[in-house]
């Protein structure tokens, strides 16, 4: 099971759209799926919500955000047996013990950025935070990559980052435009992936390096699967 974490303590930095993709991705490749909702606004619950009325595969929702009372955390997070990939849908800002609970999940972490000075310099100081829980709870086992989202503006705003990046031995994965097509999909409870083919052209060429990163890096010890970029049947 490969377990990945869309995080970044800024906001706006499209976290949930990034995870609900990557979820009905996996869904329609036919990996079993779980998506988990820490964020309290409820985004990706609302899309999974959306999904449901129609027949596209199915995504085992948890909502992650709130504490049951008379369950233990455990049994609330459960998820089923087979599940074969997860994707944690993390908030903008988070207490430290919610932080430590993702982080040692994951398996992968996707750090979203937006092409903005602030938004970079924030990020960084994030991604460095990352690194030292990484380095106290999983033995550096735990995997980060940065991806470029909503892209507006020229790649020579990422000059910075990169090299800090660089100097942290984390990779740049790819650059997703902020286009309609990401709009048309949510409406539906659908990703990128499952609209028709021709109509999302440049969406699926971004999205390739980070399928392939991911499935480079899904888990040893499971069965691996590639998740093949064209998933599931297309949609008009």
């Amino acid at each position: 099971m490969q377990t990945v974490l869309v995080i970044n303590s800024k906001g706006g930095s499209g976290k949930t759209t990034i995870a609900s993709n990557l979820a009905s991705l996996f869904a329609a490749s036919h990996l079993k799926t779980a998506l988990m909702d820490y964020d309290p606004q409820g985004s990706s619950l609302h899309w999974n919500q959306l999904r449901e009325q129609g027949d596209s595969p199915a995504i085992h929702m948890v909502d992650a955000s709130h504490f049951k009372v008379g369950v233990t955390r455990t049994f609330q997070l459960r998820i089923p047996h087979n599940t074969e990939r997860v994707v944690i849908d993390a908030p903008a800002g988070m207490c430290k013990k919610i932080l430590n609970e993702m982080v040692i999940k994951a398996d992968v972490i996707i750090v979203p950025v937006v092409p903005s000075p602030i938004d970079i310099h924030a990020s960084s100081e994030f991604i460095y935070e990352l690194k030292l829980i990484i380095n106290a709870c999983r033995h550096n086992h735990t995997i980060i990559g940065v991806v470029a989202n909503r892209i507006r503006a020229k790649k020579a705003l990422y000059r910075p980052l990169k090299h800090f990046l660089d100097e942290l031995n984390i990779p740049f994965v790819a650059a997703l435009a902020d286009t309609d097509n990401y709009i048309r999909a949510v409406e539906s409870g659908l990703g990128v992936h499952e609209l028709s083919p021709q109509t999302v052209r440049l969406e699926l060429s971004q999205w390739l390096p980070l399928v392939k990163w991911l499935a480079a890096h899904s888990s040893v010890s499971h069965r691996s699967q590639s998740v093949p970029l064209m998933a599931g049947s297309a949609r008009g």
